[in-house]
């Protein structure tokens, strides 16, 4: 492995999560491996370590070193014919080559080692409920939704909607239920000549009701803890992990949440009382976790949204919250997390599926 391609798995032990959060979308392979002062292997990190840490204390600016884990596999240069074995024994999909001083000259990734990596079993999803919102405008994404409904905007040669159903069908979820009302008869033809092998039921708004308020108008009765999701924006995260969280935790809501990163483009003054200025930062970044519109909730709160209202999930998760009840977050990384609201989202989101605009 070249120089450059090392530097995107190794870091230093103390940089903060949200950092580490960033190397890791960058490399795209789940982890990284820590290096202490004197450049040698002191531990590794991975996406569920932090997303465990993250639940456990919300502290994006802890460093990498409380969350890591300690003393990694790895092996020493003589041994590196022995990567395969190790990484099928131990179950690892990286590992680092060190030479006599510790230090990683070479990471050994599994996909590297077979031409065809056998997709990892995906936990079974069946019979749990889907609702996509998709009776707004999208009057962000004007002109074309004065056209198209937005959840038939294509992305590639895809309409977002089919794409995000396609996500849940890998865990053969074939149970949905779509909110439309803006164009909606353009939607229901849609699927109607694509004929999925999944059942759609079509819930049809008289009048807007927001992203929560047409949950009220499904007439079947759920049993157990359904998705909600808006139809603009897609989640590329394991779906059984999430759903399974949701039900240890005991959340009555589980909201999806993204890392975002924004960074102030200019130098940050810091002052006191008259106007001293007593430090500097130069173009400092602020990190949120946001809101990505994707939610698993339980079904009994269904009835606390009220009949023919204008109602958010937000305000479902406000009331459920002053109620006393349980809202937990699920944490992604800001590249997991693709939203095609606005045009520089679209071709965002574009890039990161590798489509080609033609």
């Amino acid at each position: 492995m070249h120089k450059e391609r090392i530097a995107k798995f190794v870091s230093n032990q103390n940089i903060t999560i949200v950092d580490a959060m960033e190397k890791i979308d960058n490399n795209a392979k789940g982890i990284l491996f820590i290096e202490d002062e004197a450049g040698c292997l002191v531990g590794c990190i991975t996406d569920g370590d932090i997303r465990r840490w993250l639940i456990k204390t919300g502290d994006l600016q802890a460093t990498v070193k409380m969350a890591m884990k300690e003393s990694p596999k790895y092996l020493l240069q003589a041994d590196k014919a022995k990567a395969q074995e190790i990484m099928q024994q131990y179950g690892i999909t990286a590992l680092p080559i060190l030479n006599e001083s510790e230090n990683i000259v070479d990471i050994v990734l599994h996909a590297d080692l077979i031409e065809r990596q056998q997709r990892p079993e995906r936990k079974v999803l069946k019979g749990v409920p889907v609702v996509i919102m998709a009776g707004g405008k999208g009057t962000r994404l004007y002109p074309y939704t004065k056209i198209l409904p937005k959840p038939l905007i294509p992305i590639g040669d895809t309409p977002i909607i089919e794409r995000i159903i396609n996500c849940f069908t890998e865990y053969e979820i074939d149970q949905y239920y779509m909110t439309v009302n803006y164009k909606k008869g353009m939607i229901k033809s849609y699927f109607s000549d694509l004929q999925p092998d999944y059942r759609i039921k079509y819930v049809e708004e008289t009048m807007p009701l927001g992203t929560g308020g047409s949950l009220k108008l499904i007439e079947d009765k759920f049993e157990q803890p359904l998705f909600v999701t808006n139809c603009d924006a897609l989640i590329l995260a394991d779906y059984s992990e999430i759903y399974d969280y949701h039900s240890k935790t005991g959340n009555i809501i589980t909201i999806v949440s993204a890392l975002k990163n924004i960074t102030i483009p200019y130098g940050v003054l810091k002052s006191e009382e008259n106007g001293k200025v007593i430090g500097m930062e130069e173009k400092p970044k602020l990190s949120y976790f946001i809101n990505t519109g994707m939610y698993i909730i339980n079904p009994e709160i269904i009835g606390k949204i009220p009949d023919n209202t204008m109602f958010h999930m937000t305000h479902l998760v406000e009331k459920v919250m002053q109620e006393g009840g349980r809202v937990g977050m699920y944490p992604i990384s800001e590249d997991s997390f693709l939203d095609m609201g606005e045009f520089d989202e679209m071709r965002r989101m574009e890039e990161k599926l590798n489509i080609v605009s033609k």
